[in-house]
């Protein structure tokens, strides 16, 4: 049950770091076209800038969440290193279900703010929902929980390599 479990958040991990990658890659694309057709071509378009934002947005809030799996995220751990080891266990039980805390109210805020404003319109992109461009927030909400909850009941797994998931790992270990 474990190794599912891992497997499935290992899944989820590669797919916030692609989704984090491709909001990346695609801003660096589109900025300079952009900067190229405002300077010029002389007539700026109007939807780099507002999907270069939405896409920082994406980009932070999967982000986010891989980088809590992976160990990278921000950590202040100046008081907690000076605690005696009893302490210690308990103030990083008490950080992570603060997390957990915190991750459950962007879920359901974030799709409270998606819901209240889905019938409004972008201005930039008349064709975009105002609660589409809110949706990362509650997605990464619900992503981070459940890589905060796997710390907390299967340990850190910062340190461990992620297990492949392609169908040549399933034959491999078949032959």
């Amino acid at each position: 049950m474990k190794n599912s479990i891992l497997r499935f958040n290992d899944g989820l991990y590669r797919m916030c770091i692609a989704i984090a990658g491709l909001s990346m890659l695609t801003m660096a694309l589109i900025i300079p076209w952009g900067i190229f057709a405002r300077y010029v071509l002389g007539s700026g378009s109007s939807w780099p800038e507002p999907t270069a934002i939405l896409l920082m947005v994406v980009f932070t809030f999967f982000g986010a969440a891989a980088s809590y799996r992976a160990g990278a995220h921000m950590a202040v751990n100046m008081a907690t290193e000076r605690m005696p080891p009893v302490l210690r266990k308990s103030a990083a039980i008490a950080v992570q279900l603060l997390m957990a805390l915190m991750c459950v109210f962007m879920a359901v805020k974030g799709l409270k703010l998606c819901s209240n404003t889905w019938n409004q319109f972008l201005g930039e992109m008349p064709g975009l929902r105002v609660g589409i461009s809110y949706l990362p927030i509650p997605v990464g909400g619900i992503l981070t929980l459940v890589f905060v909850l796997e710390k907390l009941f299967l340990g850190d797994q910062s340190h461990r390599r992620a297990v492949r998931l392609d169908w040549a790992e399933e034959s491999e270990g078949a032959v």
